[in-house]
Parts: C-alpha cells; structure tokens; sequence
C-alpha cells in the first residue's frame, strides 16, 4: 500500500506539472521574471517603454575596437565568409560590453588644475600632499640613506614593490606603501645597477664583477658570470637584456639559462641604455651622439639616429613606442617621432638631463641637475611646459615612475624620494595582469600562464605587427622547389585548344557520318535482318496467266 501510495504521489505530481505546462505560466512567474528590462512585463502589468539593453554611443565601442576596419577582398569558401562573418560579429559584441562594463570604473584620472595667472610648477609638494586625502598624502616620504648613496631604484610590474640599490653595496627590497622590509643585505660590493625580476620574489644585482640573483629573503641564488654596467628585463620575453663597458651585448633567457645572443656594437662605453616596451627594442645612446636600435636576431643595429652633436647621456621612450626623448651634452632635450624618426620638439634646459623617464600617462620627468621637473604634453605641436617642479636633497641618480600610481620615485645620494605627481599613473589596472592586491597563490597561478605564454626572443622585431603577415617571398620559394621537384606546376590550368569549327567543306562527310550512324542503330536493333544477305528473288509467274498475256 506505501508503495502504491507513493506511485499514487508521484503520478499526481507529474499530472499537476503537465497541466501547469500546458496552461503556460502564471502571475506568478510573470512577477518573477519581469523584472528585467528586457522583458515586456513587470510586476505592475505594465509595458517596458524602452525594452531591451540601453543603447552606447558609437564612439565609446570605438575606443574599444582593435586593428583598422578594411574591406577585405570576397572570400571564394562560402565557409570562410561565414567565419569571417562571425569573428567581425564577435568582436563587436566583444567591444560593446567592454564599453557597457567600462561604467563600472569608478577611478578617473586627473592633473593638477592651476587657478588664472598661477603655474602649476610653482606647487610644492607640501601643498599636494595637504590638498589630498591620508592615504595619498602617505606616499610623499624621504628616505634618509646617506652612507651608502647614490641609489638606483626600480618598482615592480604591479607597483607594490620597491628595490633600492646604492653604489657602496646597499640593497633593499620593500613594499613602499606599507612601509614594510622585504630585505636588506650589504654585498660590500660596488652596484651599478638593480631590477627586479618577473616577480617579486626574485631580484637582479650588477655588482663589481658579476651579476647576482638573490631572492626576496636576501639568499643568493644564481650569479652570472659576465660584466654588466646596465641591464633590463624584457618581461613577456623573460629575458635579460645586459650591456658593459666594452660594447658588448647580451641577452639571456631567465626561463632557462640560456644566453639567446651576444652582440658587438663596436660603439665604445656604453652607459645609456632604454627599453622601448611596445616591441622589446633595445636603444642605445653613444657618445658620437647616435642613436641605435637592437634586436637579437640581428648582429647590425636595425636603426641609426643622428640625435645630438654631443655624447648622450638619457634616453627614454614612451609606453606606445610612439616617441623618443633624449638629453646630450648641448644641455638640449629633443623628442623624437618614432615612425618617422624626425625631430617633433626641441628644449634648451639650463643644465643638461641625466636621467629620463615617461609615466604611463605620457608625463616626461628629467633630472636637470639638482631639479626635477614633470613636463607634460608631451607630443603635441606646442613645447612642453613645466608640469611640476622639485628639488631633492641630492641630485638625483635614478628616475622611476610608479606603475599605476601618481608617484615617481627618485633616488639621489642621501638616499631616496618619492614624488607625489597627480596624473602620471593609469587608474584602473587589469587584475589578470598586473594586480598590485593578488596573493600568494594569485602570483603563482599568474607565473606558470606566463610562462605558458612566453614569446620566443627571436620574435623581437621593429614592426611587430609583421608577425601576423603571410611571408609571401617564401610561399612563392616553395612553390618553385615544388615545382623543381615534381617536374609539372600542379596549380597550373590547362592549356586551352579550341575546337576545329570547318563550315561547307565537311557537308559530304556529316552526311557519311549520318548514314554510318543509322546502319549501326539498324545492326543493333535487328540482327538477323542485317546478317541475311541480299538476294534478288525472280517474280511469281501466275498459273492462269498464258505465254502471249505474259508477253503483253
């Protein structure tokens, strides 16, 4: 009976459902799922007067749409102009939420904004950092190192960390916003330079002799024995870029061990070194006042600027890779179009640069002296101005700005700065990148995809959008040994020959055809017939008939 009972349930919970399908749903459902806007029912019963998503403005998806809109030429495969049908429709939908999502940013970024008659140069930091809130006004700090000065310093990818390097053999590692220690070692030897790693959690050291490779508590884990005076790290690469004092050039593949190239500029000293982040170009500035750009896959430089009629001594190229500033000895600071290779301004400064740095948002800092000043507009057709101005306790060796932050950090021989510039830093950042809150496991997890991910060194080239161009020189190559090879073009067509058309001359031969054609249908249809042979029977003589009636 339970289970009967239990059939009984169940077979009446299935026909309550089927008659609740059948008669479609009710208030209830409509309450509960006319909420949203694109539905043409609410809970008031009445009708969405604007249904559907909100509409974007066109320029908004713009700003979101990758490559350039060119018509490309009809596509034979049906397949294939549904699929290219389907990617264009893809990354519109792509562009679109992207710009619907991109009202959820709340940061926006900002400059300074002068009152009239006033320069924003002459605001001190005192005054920034009053008008701003706590937490800003934290990240205005002076660091007192004076014994083991000058410093050179570098901040990770994220902007969370900071490495400080003195000349007498002083190296720190600490997260510069809480003010914690990661590490501090002396190598009682002499630093020329130091950069972090793809993590921080491993740290590279330019000593006297070798290069070193310490961990975040301070151990030394690897040293390589070559003479670096500077080096960079190409991050989506994971290679580490060093020159000397020699002229020689190396590139080494952190990833696994492996020197990649040595390369000679037969360029004397080499001290002024920039990385261009957009294509992993390496420039160099020399002392005849040239300019040149490496990759290691060439032994020759790719490119040679005539910048300054003085030796160099900064370089600095903006995160696009659109523009190069560089500073000689003729005290005159010169930007340079990268596309072009043609001079877009020039400054004259009271005392020539010695250090250079562009910030995320285009500001240029030079180090003139013992001033710093922030230049912005950077580009346009009128010279850049003063943005900011301030004077450290020291001039400075080492110019940074921090990434994602309006911080630039400066170290000098009492130690180091940190300079609060609004505006220098983007304000929103992608957290699957370079997230300056991930954790321990977030880090790892982002280490091993990028090692995943890593492009090859022999990939670095001036153009880099010439890695997704078809090589046409070398499909052409291989058609011609395919040829060679087989003896015949297999793609070639046919050679065409047209059809003999004679008109009069062949009426006696389309009549003989014709005959021909009907005696083998005839052969075909009676085979007996065609096989008797002719004969010529006599006629039937009548037995009525007499000789003289014949004879008539």
């Amino acid at each position: 009976m339970a289970a009967a009972a239990a059939a009984a349930a169940n077979g009446g919970r299935s026909r309550t459902l089927h008659r609740r399908q059948r008669a479609g749903p009710g208030p209830a459902a409509s309450a509960s799922h006319g909420g949203g806007r694109g539905d043409t029912g609410s809970v008031s019963g009445r009708k969405d007067p604007f249904p559907g998503p909100a509409p974007l403005p066109r320029p908004r998806v713009k700003r979101f749409l990758r490559g350039t809109k060119e018509k490309a030429p009809r596509a034979k495969s049906q397949r294939l102009r549904w699929h290219l049908k389907l990617s264009g429709q893809r990354e519109e939908a792509a562009a679109a939420r992207a710009a619907r999502l991109d009202l959820l940013l709340p940061e926006e970024p900002g400059f300074l904004e002068a009152d009239p008659g006033e320069d924003t140069c002459t605001v001190t930091q005192g005054d920034i950092a009053e008008a701003v809130d706590i937490a800003s006004a934290a990240k205005h700090f002076d660091l007192r190192l004076e014994q083991f000065g000058p410093y050179r310093l570098d901040y990770t990818r994220n902007g969370r960390h900071l490495l400080l390097g003195g000349r007498r053999g002083h190296v720190a590692a600490m997260d510069w916003q809480t003010k914690a220690l990661m590490c501090e070692i002396n190598v009682m030897e002499t630093v020329t330079d130091v950069a972090w790693l793809h993590t921080e959690t491993l740290l590279a050291v330019a000593q006297r002799r070798w290069l070193h490779v310490y961990d975040n508590q301070g151990l030394e884990l690897n040293c390589l024995k070559s003479f670096p005076r500077r080096f960079t790290v190409l991050m989506i690469f994971f290679s580490l870029f060093l020159q000397n004092d020699k002229g020689f050039l190396q590139y080494l593949d952190i990833s696994v061990g492996k020197e990649v190239a040595a390369l000679c500029t037969r360029g004397g000293r080499l001290a002024v070194m920039a990385q261009n982040p957009a294509n992993a170009i390496i420039h160099l500035g020399h002392s005849n006042g040239t300019v040149t750009l490496w990759s290691p896959t060439v032994s020759e430089p790719l490119v040679r600027m005539l910048c300054h009629r003085g030796a160099l001594r900064a370089l600095a190229v903006d995160p696009t890779g659109t523009y190069m500033a560089s500073a000689g000895l003729d005290r005159k600071l010169r930007l340079f179009d990268l596309r072009t290779y043609r001079v877009l301004q020039e400054l004259v400064l009271p005392q020539g640069a010695g250090h250079l740095a562009f910030s995320q948002r285009g500001l240029l800092a030079a180090a003139c002296g013992d001033l710093v000043q922030v230049y912005k507009g950077v580009g346009k057709e009128v010279p850049p101005q003063p943005y900011l101005c301030h004077r450290p306790p020291r001039p400075p060796h080492g110019l940074r700005f921090c990434p994602f932050e309006d911080v630039l950090g400066a170290g000098h021989g009492h130690g180091f700065t940190s300079i609060l510039v609004p505006g220098a830093g983007e304000a929103n950042f992608d957290a699957l990148e370079n997230n300056p809150y991930r954790s321990r496991r977030q880090r790892q997890e982002w280490e091993v995809k990028a090692l995943l991910e890593k492009v090859p060194a022999e990939l670095i080239t001036l153009d880099p959008t010439q890695l997704g161009h078809v090589d046409t020189a070398s499909l052409q190559q291989k058609r011609e040994e395919r040829i060679q090879r087989l003896g015949f073009d297999p793609q070639a067509k046919a050679k065409f020959k047209p059809r003999r058309r004679a008109k009069g001359n062949n009426l006696l031969h389309r009549k003989r055809k014709v005959a021909h054609e009907e005696q083998r249908v005839n052969t075909t249809l009676h085979p007996s017939t065609a096989a008797a042979p002719p004969t010529h029977a006599s006629p039937v003589q009548c037995p009525c008939c007499t000789a003289a009636d014949r004879w008539q």
